[in-house]
């Protein structure tokens, strides 16, 4: 994150875009981490099913002994396979949100550490102005006091004449 200096501090869109950016992170983060946390529940609700199916099974006179006790094999294989990859999914989405977290936390901070760094230069910067100008004395001019164009005659400028065109106002001939 790098911002322009400008003279009262950063850029503050560029601020403002960072701070945007940073938190669209942040909801993405919740978003994914959400999703995984639903997943998660899924799982929890397949596994249950299993067993519900597996103890249907068990309960069921099906007049075959052997195609009943299969049948039971077969779900019980079953559930115990779609646990196994639940419990995959499950680790790796665990993992990738722990993942997710660390680093959105550390970008957080860094964000935190550059936004204090910023802050202290700005006051450092209005510290030293406001030193500056504490050391500035403005006399108040009186309101009569002739000023510079108050010497010029307008006659001379709207008419456009010699005097006019040879100098221009202020005495600064041939000064560019």
């Amino acid at each position: 994150m790098r911002f322009c200096v400008v003279e009262t501090g950063y850029d503050q869109r560029q601020v403002d875009s960072c701070l945007d950016e940073i938190g669209v992170r942040l909801a993405r983060l919740a978003a994914r981490t959400e999703g995984a946390a639903r997943a998660g529940r899924e799982w929890d609700e397949i596994r249950d099913e299993a067993t519900a199916l597996r103890g249907l099974l068990e309960r069921l006179d099906l007049g075959d002994a052997d195609r009943a006790r299969r049948g039971a094999y077969d779900a019980d294989r079953e559930a115990v396979d779609l646990l196994a990859r639940a419990r995959v999914e499950l680790d790796a989405a665990r993992e990738e949100a722990r993942q997710v977290r660390e680093r959105v936390y550390a970008e957080a901070v860094q964000a935190r550490r550059d936004f204090e760094e910023a802050l202290y230069a700005r006051r450092r910067r209005e510290a030293r102005v406001d030193r500056i100008l504490d050391g500035l004395t403005v006399e108040p001019v009186p309101a009569d006091t002739p000023t510079a164009a108050a010497g010029v005659p307008a006659t001379r400028i709207a008419r456009g004449g010699a005097d006019a065109s040879s100098e221009p106002p202020g005495g600064r001939a041939g000064i560019r």
